[in-house]
């Protein structure tokens, strides 16, 4: 179980809200990178967010293009996992392969700063502040293994994907 604070934002936040085009140039200096995520939709993210905060967000969260670095930097500013409505799917797919957890749920009840636990094994987001508990369907085994470290760690310890 983790737990920390939520950050609140809206539907249909792109991979160029979260890590804006006109530093594609730092793509290959990450840590640089990261010092401007999610800055054009929330100035103060990327130096206020506290490691085990939450990305929490409405629909289409990670629309646009592929950018796999996009969740990479938001793992990279401390960022315990993303909450959303819906996401997606290769920005999805690119949260598992960089260890950065994706729970789908809705999150209409959850306001900006309030205080979460998520129990990844059991498929539940707790909201400590209204005492509400949120569902959600667990991730397969083998997910929750890419998890620890991202696919390349995952591949690297077991020279390649158990099924």
């Amino acid at each position: 179980m983790v737990s920390g604070r939520a950050w609140k934002f809206g539907d249909n936040v792109s991979t160029d809200l979260i890590a804006p085009g006109r530093y594609f140039h730092l793509r290959s200096e990450l840590p640089r990178l990261a010092e401007h995520t999610l800055e054009d939709a929330r100035s103060e993210f990327a130096s206020e967010v506290e490691r085990g905060d939450f990305v929490v967000a409405g629909q289409n969260f990670g629309m646009g293009s592929s950018r796999e670095h996009a969740p990479a930097i938001i793992k990279m500013c401390g960022v315990e996992a993303v909450i959303a409505e819906s996401f997606a799917r290769i920005f999805y797919r690119n949260c598992i392969n960089v260890g950065l957890p994706a729970v789908e749920i809705d999150t209409s009840g959850i306001d900006d700063g309030e205080e979460l636990e998520i129990d990844l094994g059991n498929g539940v987001v707790r909201n400590v502040t209204k005492g509400t508990v949120h569902s959600f369907r667990p991730l397969p085994p083998l997910m929750r293994r890419i998890l620890d470290g991202g696919l390349k760690e995952h591949v690297r310890k077991h020279g390649g994907i158990e099924v």
